[in-house]
Parts: C-alpha cells; structure tokens; sequence
C-alpha cells in the first residue's frame, strides 16, 4: 500500500518481466525504455491504471518503470515477476534523474 502523492521510481531488471496490476487507487505508471538495441530507446510512456481501468501491465527486461499515487485514496498495487527475486538483477534510477526527465505532474491525456 501506498499514500496519496508517493512516488516509487525508477527501477529496472536486466532479466525479469513484472506484471502490475492496481486493485485500489489510481496510479500514474511510468515506463522509460532503457534498451539501447532497440528503435524505441529511450521513449517514456505514462498510464494511468485503477478501479476505473483495472489494466495489466506487462514490463519486460529493461523497461525502467515506477510509479505515483494520484488522488485522494491509498493505492494497492499487486506485482508478479517470472523470476525469483535476484538484487543482482535489479538496477535502480533516482526518481527525478536528469536524463530521463520524467514529468511528475499529472499528464492530462
């Protein structure tokens, strides 16, 4: 469980795929591609999941991925990896790194 305005970001896994899903609040989710082989290197991407979108998302290697809790209940978010958890897999990113640059604000979309 997490309050209203916190924010979780950013971590990514060089191996394990997560699989989030909310199931109380609303959640702006907040993806980079970290994968330098590919075209969409470095592309951010933000969605917005909760009762009112009870989505999925599947987040595979090397997607840096976090969150916030927007609005005014706790959010509950349930994860599943494909892997054991493994800290040697998992890198993390400071939530306001300069070379992502990653809007915190709501994204009216």
């Amino acid at each position: 469980m997490s309050y209203p305005g916190t924010i979780k970001a950013f971590h990514f896994h060089r191996y394990q795929t997560d699989c989030w899903v909310p199931v109380q609040g609303i959640f702006q989710v907040a993806l980079v591609d970290l994968r330098k082989q590919l075209a969409s290197f470095g592309t951010r991407n933000t969605l917005y999941l909760g009762a009112l979108r009870p989505w999925q998302v599947l987040i595979p290697p090397g997607v840096a991925h976090g969150y916030k809790v927007v609005g005014p209940d706790n959010g509950i978010l349930v994860y599943v990896t494909d892997q054991f958890y493994n800290p040697k897999d998992e890198g993390r990113i400071v939530y306001n790194d300069p070379q992502i640059r990653y809007d915190w604000e709501t994204q009216h979309k």
